[in-house]
């Protein structure tokens, strides 16, 4: 889901391509090739010249949205963190699931390997990497260097293959489909808010590029 919405944002910028060099100052994570990217304007993306992929895109304003859609995930998450996820009733019984609830049950029940799991990737880990997103964004976007702009650059890069927000999220919906059949399922407050939650982190994510990141990182430390 996030590799599709990037995908759209990026396809609606102007392309140009990168040069192959040798020894250039980054690969293509496609192909390896070496190749030198530099000068991108606001609304050019530099793509790979042997494969297509985007090595590189600079969306127009693109530190002053990841910040507003990190801000607005933050607000999401802690309503989707509030509010009823799920209600089932059938037969006559209701049972109504929250997100800390359903983690506190699933330990309860022994299943604490999977429930520190579900906490780290579909909370704290999303969590983090948003605070990581606004830790870069807000300094970068003042031109203000901080002792912690190259650490949280590295850690957030790192951290975000591990964040499943997109799949928990996916996989409910799938688990609606076969649910409904058994049970009247009554969706939440908390459900939307967490889609919304997937949506705004997806956004932050893509519109702070990492070549970027690291150039103007690299000219604050100058």
């Amino acid at each position: 889901m996030a590799e599709g919405l990037a995908g759209s944002v990026e396809e609606s910028l102007p392309k140009r391509v990168a040069e192959p060099v040798h020894g250039g100052r980054v690969a293509c994570h496609e192909c390896d090739l070496l190749l030198s990217v530099g000068g991108l304007s606001e609304g050019e993306r530099a793509v790979c010249p042997r494969c297509g992929f985007v090595v590189s895109s600079r969306s127009r304003n693109g530190l002053q949205r990841a910040m507003a859609f990190a801000v607005a995930a933050a607000v999401f998450l802690l309503l989707a963190n509030i509010f009823p996820f799920l209600s089932l009733e059938t037969k006559g019984l209701e049972s109504e699931m929250t997100l800390p609830k359903s983690i506190i049950d699933l330990y309860e029940s022994g299943y604490s390997t999977i429930a520190t799991l579900v906490l780290a990737f579909i909370l704290l880990i999303p969590a983090l990497v948003m605070g990581l997103v606004t830790a870069l964004a807000v300094p970068l976007a003042l031109g203000k260097n901080r002792p912690w702009l190259q650490p949280s650059a590295r850690f957030l890069y790192m951290l975000n293959t591990w964040s499943m927000a997109e799949v928990f999220i996916i996989g409910v919906i799938v688990s609606l489909v076969k649910i409904g059949q058994m049970a009247t399922v009554i969706i939440g407050i908390s459900f939307w808010a967490y889609a919304a939650f997937t949506i705004c982190f997806t956004a932050a994510v893509s519109s702070l590029d990492r070549l970027e990141v690291w150039d103007e990182i690299e000219r604050l430390s100058s």
